[in-house]
């Protein structure tokens, strides 16, 4: 391992506790929480205009209950 490797690898670690330091509010949210936020996000990063977005979801909201 070169000195360059180790000083890759401490930088690693130093970051990896400073994220884990730091934990996110939706860490410990509920499993519905989390999946409706990674939902916008996919909406809202892929510019989905908003009637659209509204429409799929009532076509998924519909699917999943009739199952």
């Amino acid at each position: 391992m070169t000195n360059n490797d180790t000083d890759n690898q401490e930088i690693e670690t130093s970051i990896e506790v400073e994220q884990n330091a730091n934990p996110s509010p939706l860490d410990n949210a509920p499993d519905e929480i989390k999946l409706a936020v990674d939902l916008i996000y996919l909406l809202e990063n892929n510019e989905v205009e908003k009637e659209t977005a509204i429409k799929a979801l009532e076509i998924v909201l519909n699917d999943y209950k009739n199952k």
